[in-house]
């Protein structure tokens, strides 16, 4: 550690001045050096000892010298916990010193942000790993999500860690994409509503969240993870926009990361109309962009639109990227050479500066007693830091409990001839490659897939059950034999014999089957892992079809990242339950719902298709996306968006609209009676899709605009009623501006997208009239029991 050096101090300490003019003076007092290392981070890990972090380096990022770097300041810290194992405690006690280091040899002493990843749970060894996203959009739940995020956003905050790498909101445009399972669906509506929770749970825990990826990246030709995007203005902006405006408006979030891709040649990262134009001075937002990692660099080394880093760094901050992550690359020592020479202008770096320092003041970092020790080690005695191993616990029983009550709200059933709930079968076989693998309820964000998967030798840090052991917990007086038959993707098939033995001798089957969630290729679903079609990886289709040979009552269980088309399955299977990762807690969940412990109401984010390369297909398609006479390919999915069955029956009447025709400025409100006719409790889902019957330009057929889950006793009913505003209806018209047209509508009441039991027409009347990002984004939404 270096000797203390004498504070100085400034008008950036006064708490009694406006942040803006505290940053200003804060602003006014650095060097150049000084306010380009507040613009970028460094990625570290923390000791697993508990001493400082040490840099994590490769080719895309500066060589790190802390003695050198750390007197003029830092802006972030990278994944201080997701890097590499460490204890809780352990790496609470390391960021602490770390922080304390840089607060004594910047010259100002000002602290840096710690961010980490954060997507189905906090990033880090023994932290709960909690469902994927498109586990919360089967949930159709947007109030659970919100709870489950104050308790991510608790846990990061007593450690030190101050933002957090998420939600995804990327609309799902084709299921080969291998981040699909990242995704909440592919409605932007829903998409929307559940990421605007995500993001009010996590930042009312006072942590910085962050939009991603802004804005295309979903869009990729054939699926391909960084490949171009080639849309038009509309799909752009009322498919892939919708859910970053509403994060944006309703939802608190203080900070966006940029897409990879390009659209129409022209970068995100370099795109000032999207970073700067739309996002700032359309929407208002006041937070700080990040770069996604090593962004900035690939506007050199990918995108070949700027010829030396330098460049690139000037593109971007002139874009409006205001951070680089995860380490310095392009704001480096060039850069700051070129502010000095002029070559890039100083108000450049001042502007992205003053976003990072304002985010800093509300950390209270700028104030004159601020103290880096989080609520974790408040009070605690860090002399022999080794004795507070294992005394923080990331995975309590009340994370666990969320956990638990998501991945049973997102369980699919998505087909069932009366086989479920299973009544007290003698003998069960569990076959297939995901049946007795603890990774098969992962994503490939969560820890143990994401960083554990390189360790080896070193123990999970939580209670993972397998599909087989949830099973035996479930059916204690059943025998419960298991037989893998192939791997996730290896394509075997010596193990078919054997299964088809178990299947013979078995009451029932229950069939695992799925994807290993990994990166970069190393999975069949995350990051980098796209699909060529959507066939059941490796050999399990074919396992599928040899276990239904045996004529044995057979349940699907998919666990996996994406939708797959099924083949026989879909009028073969006894039952089919679609699981998307659905966390620690998922096996349990799978294993209630074959007992009838849990009655199912998870909903389909995502089609899941009749065939393997129908793709890319979306139920938000237009009339010529449809099945038609001219083509041979019929994209019809065998299960559509918004489908899921329960033990429960319920029965849809009375529907109403409280007016025939109402101008397009004015709401009208449609209403259904829901009643439960089963013997148990359940839940509803109750959709409702806007369908535009003549436009001015082509619109989907379908289209989402408000969901609410009612729960019901048995023989209970509820009057279900949703307001509409017009608005609802706007889109953007030929000359690109937002628009509600006059003419009929149909608001119909929906069990899934392509079941709609009642429709209601409306006649909007007057005149177009133009809308803009202050339009409503919402029905008013009321259930009133009988």
């Amino acid at each position: 550690m270096t000797v203390s050096r004498t504070r100085i101090t400034g008008a950036w300490h006064d708490t009694t001045l406006p942040i803006a003019d505290r940053v200003q003076a804060l602003v006014d007092e650095l060097t150049v050096p000084e306010k380009v290392a507040q613009l970028y981070g460094i990625w570290v890990g923390a000791s697993a000892d508990g001493e400082e972090v040490a840099p994590n380096q490769n080719e895309m990022t500066e060589q790190i010298d802390l003695d050198v770097l750390l007197p003029r300041g830092l802006g972030q810290l990278t994944r201080p916990f997701g890097t590499a194992p460490v204890d809780p405690a352990l790496g609470a006690v390391s960021l602490l010193r770390t922080q304390q280091r840089i607060i004594e040899e910047g010259r100002l002493g000002i602290p840096a942000l710690a961010h980490e990843e954060c997507l189905a749970g906090f990033a880090a060894w023994q932290a709960t790993a909690y469902p994927v996203p498109l586990s919360w959009g089967a949930s159709f739940d947007p109030e659970l999500i919100a709870e489950m995020t104050g308790r991510i956003g608790a846990d990061m905050r007593s450690l030190g860690i101050h933002q957090g790498l998420a939600p995804v909101l990327d609309v799902v445009r084709d299921l080969r994409w291998g981040r699909v399972e990242e995704t909440i669906g592919e409605d932007p509506y829903l998409v929307g509503t559940i990421a605007a929770a995500y993001i009010r749970g996590l930042e009312q825990a006072g942590v910085v969240a962050t939009l991603k990826h802004f804005v295309g990246y979903s869009g990729s030709r054939a699926g391909r993870n960084l490949a171009p995007v080639s849309i038009g203005r509309g799909e752009l902006a009322d498919v892939l926009l919708p859910p970053f405006e509403m994060a944006v408006r309703e939802s608190g979030v203080r900070s966006v990361m940029n897409s990879y891709t390009d659209i129409d040649g022209i970068p995100v990262a370099a795109d000032a109309s999207l970073l700067t134009g739309l996002l700032r001075d359309t929407w208002g937002f006041q937070g700080t962009v990040v770069s996604d990692y090593f962004a900035v660099g690939f506007l050199h080394a990918l995108h070949a639109v700027a010829e030396d880093f330098t460049a690139a760094a000037h593109l971007a901050l002139a874009a409006g990227i205001d951070v680089e992550l995860p380490s310095v690359k392009a704001f480096n020592a060039d850069l700051v050479a070129a502010v000095e020479a002029g070559a890039v202008p100083e108000a450049l770096i001042d502007r992205a500066l003053a976003r990072v320092l304002a985010q800093k003041a509300e950390f209270g970092m700028l104030d004159p007693d601020y103290s880096p020790v989080p609520s974790a080690l408040a009070g605690v005695d860090l002399a022999g830091a080794e004795r507070l191993r294992g005394t923080i616990d990331l995975d309590t029983a009340a994370n666990r409990s969320i956990a638990r009550r998501i991945a049973e709200e997102a369980v699919v059933l998505v087909g069932n001839d009366g086989t479920l709930p299973l009544a007290s079968p003698r003998r069960i076989a569990v076959i297939g490659p995901n049946a007795d693998d603890p990774y098969a309820v992962l994503g490939c964000y969560s820890f143990p897939s994401h960083v554990g998967v390189r360790y080896p030798d070193l123990p999970l840090g939580l209670s993972l059950p397998t599909l087989v052991d949830a099973l035996r917990t479930e059916f204690p007086a059943a025998v419960v034999d298991h037989v893998a038959g192939t791997s996730v993707d290896g394509g075997e098939t010596d193990g078919f014999p054997a299964a088809v033995a178990a299947a013979r001798a078995a009451d029932v089957v229950v069939l695992a089957l799925g994807d290993r969630a990994g990166l970069f290729g190393r999975g069949t679903s995350g990051e980098g892992c796209d699909a060529p079609d959507l066939a059941l990886p490796g050999a399990q289709q074919h396992l599928l079809d040899t276990v239904l040979d045996t004529r044995t009552p057979t349940v699907v269980a998919l666990l996996a990242g994406r939708p797959y088309a099924l083949g026989r399955a879909v009028e073969e299977a006894s039952a089919i339950l679609q699981a998307f990762f659905a966390g620690e807690e998922g096996t349990g969940a799978i294993a209630g719902v074959l007992s009838g412990r849990v009655n199912p109401s998870g909903r389909l984010p995502v089609s899941i298709p009749a065939h393997p390369g129908a793709q890319p297909a979306t139920y938000l398609a237009a009339p010529l996306a449809r099945r038609n006479g001219v083509s041979n390919i019929d994209p019809t999915p065998a299960f559509a968006f918004g489908h899921g069955l329960g033990y429960a029956a319920f029965d849809w009447t009375d529907p109403s609209a409280s007016a025939g025709s109402v101008g397009t400025d004015q709401p009208v409100t449609v209403s259904v009676r829901v009643r439960n006719l089963g013997d148990r409790d359940g839940v509803e889902v109750v959709q409702l899709y806007l369908h535009d019957p003549y436009a001015s330009i082509v619109r989907p057929v379908q289209r989402l605009i408000g969901f609410t889950r009612v729960r019901l006793g048995a023989g209970q009913s509820a009057r279900v009623s949703f307001q509409v505003h017009p608005d609802l209806t706007s889109f953007t018209g030929a000359d690109g501006r937002r628009i509600v047209e006059p003419g009929r509508i149909e608001l119909g009441f929906g069990r899934s997208s392509a079941d709609l039991p009642h429709v209601l027409p409306v006649e909007l009347t007057g005149g177009v009239r133009v809308v803009d990002h202050t339009r409503r984004l919402h029905p008013v939404v009321s259930v009133e029991p009988d």
